[in-house]
């Protein structure tokens, strides 16, 4: 069986290489092992194993698209990725991610009860389990028989044996291994006949060359940097990984708008204006004003850490031209300003690039960061 099973994966490499040098090349770096461990078959972010049985009993197209599964999962670094979110979840978003990419290209096929949504496939890992988190137990028991829990920790690894600082070794080595991996298949597919990369795979390559900074770190980052005058860092929040500056001198005006057209959450709401109280109490020098906004403007609405929220307003179309016209008009020109501005990024944007500073702060399922056409963008992810 063996000599059967190792044709059988070679004659899997060649149908890619000629379907896909892209994916091809990345199945190389994969290191396949026979086990009778898995029932179908799993990847602990390096090796691919799977059940010989099970492999044998799939078509030629079902073969491919079941070691192609694996090999992304490994790839586009699913297994370190997860943190300490929940594993079956985590691995059903990846699984959908990873599905989609596949099914895409055609002629490959994927075992039967492959789990697929092409309504959120378009989306990253991080996004889609975000959406899953919303209604945990509907989807484990809609798809508990779909679902293949293929992520898993390698027997004895430092993933699971409590050193953590050995985990983020293991990590940090699968993280360069790979990268290196999808360099060399991104160069390779560039210099082929096709010329481009399979589709879907650019959104989960920028996840993995460019991890996003928490948007809650990026947030504070953003606000309390603006000012020129640093004394040091500010030694409160160094334990959570902020290196902040200590801050003196003139004060900061903060412009916060909420997308009220009906796109943001009561808990992504929550979790942003919670942030935003955090910062202004800990830095006194920031004075805010806040904006509801859906087509029209909402206020503002002067807040500090003690406000009471004032309730939302609004729920029509989306336009943030009223927002930056009413602070255009607001600011002095002179003093240092910033805005901020939570949305799922649909809706009309200015034409003419405003003057101050713009983070946008943008919910899970919304546009696509590189598509906003002015200022700093990060994903809102809890």
């Amino acid at each position: 069986m063996t000599e059967d099973i190792s044709e059988i994966i070679a004659a899997s490499l060649v149908r890619l290489r000629v379907r896909s040098p892209f994916f091809a090349t990345l199945a190389l770096y994969a290191r396949f092992i026979p086990v009778q461990k898995y029932a179908t078959a799993a990847t602990d972010g390096r090796n691919i194993y799977f059940n010989p049985e099970f492999l044998l009993s799939l078509t030629s197209a079902q073969q491919d698209g079941l070691l192609l599964h694996e090999v992304l999962h490994a790839a586009l670094l699913h297994v370190p990725r997860r943190g300490v979110r929940d594993a079956q979840l985590w691995n059903f978003a990846a699984d959908i991610v990873t599905n989609g990419i596949i099914l895409q290209q055609g002629a490959v096929e994927l075992p039967q009860g492959g789990l697929r949504d092409e309504e959120l496939e378009h989306l990253s890992v991080e996004e889609i389990y975000e959406i899953l988190l919303k209604d945990v137990e509907k989807y484990k028991c809609l798809w508990a028989s779909s679902g293949n829990d293929d992520l898993v920790d390698a027997p004895g690894n430092s993933l699971d044996d409590g050193d953590d600082s050995l985990s983020e070794t293991r990590k940090a080595a699968l993280e360069a291994y790979w990268q290196n991996a999808l360099q060399q298949a991104a160069v390779i597919a560039r210099t082929t006949k096709q010329g481009t990369l399979p589709a879907g795979i650019e959104r989960e390559l920028g996840k993995v060359t460019s991890p996003q900074i928490d948007w809650r770190a990026y947030l504070w980052r953003y606000l309390v940097q603006t000012p020129t005058d640093f004394t040091g860092f500010d030694r409160r929040f160094v334990g959570r990984g902020l290196y902040l500056e200590t801050l003196q001198g003139e004060s900061v005006m903060v412009y916060v708008a909420i997308d009220t057209s009906g796109s943001i959450d009561a808990e992504e709401l929550r979790l942003f204006l919670s942030e935003v109280s955090g910062i202004l109490r800990s830095y006194p020098h920031l004075k805010c004003e806040l904006y509801y906004i859906d087509a029209d403007v909402y206020g503002p609405y002067e807040i500090d850490a003690d406000s009471p929220l004032p309730s939302p307003q609004g729920g029509g179309g989306t336009s943030f031209v009223p927002f930056f016209n009413q602070v255009q008009e607001r600011w002095d020109g002179h003093s240092q300003a910033v805005c901020v501005y939570l949305t799922d990024g649909y809706g009309d944007f200015p034409v003419v690039t405003p003057e101050l500073p713009t983070l946008w702060v943008v919910t899970v399922g919304g546009l696509a960061l590189e598509q906003f056409p002015f200022g700093e963008t990060v994903r809102l992810l809890s």
